[in-house]
């Protein structure tokens, strides 16, 4: 016998309004929002909240259940109904979960969703910058990481590689992606959901609040006098700072992090490859520094 799910609404219009948060996933400024504000707007999907996000597909959906996040509503394709009843189950019984045939989800979503499976999350006020440098062990530092595949597989190596341990977080300059969007969420696995992460505003002159609170900080590039990383002693609370793909850490954020006694290191490969995927080298620093039970 199939499980009840008291929460299930039947539509069958693409204008429906309750169906707003799904709508249109594909839209460029969509892709390019920043931590829910959109390039072209003050929320990330138009005149909804921006404190709204889209998780996809059924492991996401169990993500967030267990995550602190709330789950705001659901949108099921008919045909993969029976196969998530069981994560559906878990939602509380006044969370809507709106079925529709498969083509009217492909219309609605934009792009064909062969998940079949969408959850819209309502973000929880996340800890203040401050309180994640106060109260954690092991800080990744992303500088003007854009690209969303990127920021989502460094939150996935945070969440595997740190260790509950080191209450591990992740903060993130002006110029990054929202770790939450659709893309990034799904690279993370769901763990950008459970890996806190603030902004560092003031950058690249808030990284002195992280340096004064006992954090030794570590800038990745392969710049000449960098140190191998498989060969420095791994510091007490480590603070990892990484760039984006291609131009790396920045000059101003070098020169910064170099006034306030951090280190530069570099992971070593071999001299025929220009180098390494930047979630490819925050995870092999991560595993280098972090102390997670073998």
């Amino acid at each position: 016998m199939p499980i009840p799910l008291p929460n299930l609404v039947d539509v069958d219009n693409h204008d429906d309004p309750r169906l707003a948060p799904f709508r249109n996933q594909k839209d460029q400024w969509l892709r390019s929002s920043k931590r829910g504000v959109g390039e072209h707007g003050t929320g990330a999907l138009g005149d909804l909240p921006p404190d709204l996000f889209i998780a996809e597909g059924l492991g996401l959906l169990d993500r967030l259940i267990e995550s602190d996040h709330a789950v705001h509503s659901g949108l099921v394709s008919r045909h993969r109904l029976d196969a998530a009843r069981t994560s559906l189950a878990r939602l509380d019984p006044q969370v809507p979960v709106y079925v529709a045939p498969r083509e009217l989800v492909e219309q609605i979503v934009g792009f064909d969703l062969h998940r079949g499976v969408l959850a819209c999350g309502q973000r929880v006020s996340s800890p203040s910058t401050a309180e994640l440098i106060a109260r954690s062990g092991l800080l990744v530092i992303l500088e003007n990481l854009a690209n969303h595949d990127n920021v989502g597989s460094i939150f996935r190596s945070v969440r595997a590689l740190a260790g509950d341990a080191t209450r591990p977080a992740v903060l993130l300059s002006p110029g990054c992606c929202d770790p939450l969007y659709r893309k990034s969420l799904r690279v993370s696995m769901g763990q950008a959901l459970h890996v806190p992460f603030a902004t560092l505003d003031d950058w690249p002159k808030g990284l002195a609040r992280v340096a004064d609170a006992g954090f030794d900080l570590l800038a990745m590039t392969p710049a000449e006098g960098s140190r191998d990383i498989a060969e420095i002693e791994p510091p007490t609370r480590p603070a990892v700072i990484l760039g984006a793909e291609g131009p790396g850490l920045t000059d101003a954020a070098l020169a910064e992090i170099d006034k306030l006694g951090g280190s530069a290191v570099r992971i070593a490969i071999d001299p025929a490859a220009d180098s390494l995927n930047v979630g490819v080298a925050a995870a092999i620093a991560l595993h280098r520094l972090s102390k997670v039970p073998g």
